[in-house]
């Protein structure tokens, strides 16, 4: 009898061990955003330019780090170069 206390107790701490893992990895990966910066300009490399900026203030804004690549993407259909650039971002 005793063994089977012993082994219902242990599968008991494993369960929570495992629920509360798994929220502390929730928790970590909560911290980190996608953060983005858009610009409208007269032409695409000032676009890139003033989205990039306009990234790194909005990170720079909630006192994140910027983790990985830049990502860029543009379109002109008014007829002037709108651009998005978009990274990751962790607190």
């Amino acid at each position: 009898m005793r063994k089977m206390h012993l082994i219902a107790c242990s599968a008991i701490a494993a369960v929570a061990f495992t629920i509360g893992l798994s929220a502390t990895q929730a928790e970590a990966r909560a911290k980190c955003v996608r953060a983005g910066g858009q610009a409208t300009m007269i032409t695409e490399d000032l676009a890139k330019f003033m989205a990039t900026a306009a990234l790194k203030n909005s990170i720079s804004g909630m006192g994140a780090k910027a983790v990985g690549p830049v990502h860029m993407r543009c379109t002109g259909g008014s007829g002037l170069p709108t651009c998005v650039a978009r990274q990751r971002a962790c607190k």
